[in-house]
């Protein structure tokens, strides 16, 4: 395999699809207070479709400048919001949950790496960015895993999200996208 598909890959494993997180009890406090609430509610203003290109750090040649797609939509009476995206050339359409859960804000990534690491997310206190930092990993770490995710509100039309994914030895790659709204899909309650 040439250095920069076997890069590729490895970026794509680390963007790869996220789901429902299930509680846990590793040692983690269980916030009482209301960020994870608003975190959460500022995270379903996403909700629509969005574009945009592909950043990588270190850079991939191959895959820098790639166009996205993203979809975010509400459901389960607004306890989930689904993340989809889409990088032109990668037959996946990674999937990301984002829930509270026990007074958390939390997201499961179940990532084409065959793992789902957990993270656990807060809102900065002047409500522009929310962070997700790992909280753990279940199934295998062969490939490495998604390890970080920062989402960074410009205004109703335009985010950014940094997807850090730690690839086998400990090496980050950040994947960074600066997305635009295509159209908004609401709060859905199904």
């Amino acid at each position: 395999m040439k250095p920069w598909h076997f890069a590729f890959l490895i970026l794509a494993l680390s963007v790869a699809s996220p789901a429902f997180a299930q509680s846990s009890a590793h040692g983690h406090e269980t916030s009482t207070d209301a960020a994870p609430v608003a975190g959460f509610e500022q995270l379903k203003t996403l909700a629509g479709s969005w574009v945009g290109q592909l950043t990588t750090i270190p850079a991939v040649p191959a895959a820098t400048g790639n166009f996205v797609q993203f979809s975010l939509r509400v459901t389960s009476r607004g306890n989930a919001l689904v993340h989809e995206m889409s990088v032109s050339g990668l037959p996946d359409h990674p999937l990301t949950m984002f829930y509270l859960d026990a007074g958390r804000m939390t997201l499961t990534h179940y990532c084409d790496a065959g793992n789902r690491p957990r993270m656990v997310g807060t809102l900065s206190p002047d409500g522009k960015t929310v962070e997700f930092d790992f909280l753990d990993l279940s199934g295998g770490n062969e490939r490495g895993h998604m390890h970080h995710a920062v989402f960074t509100f410009v205004d109703a039309n335009h985010h950014t999200e940094d997807w850090t994914y730690m690839m086998p030895g400990d090496v980050p790659m950040r994947a960074h996208f600066a997305l635009q709204r295509t159209n908004f899909e609401g709060g859905g309650t199904h």
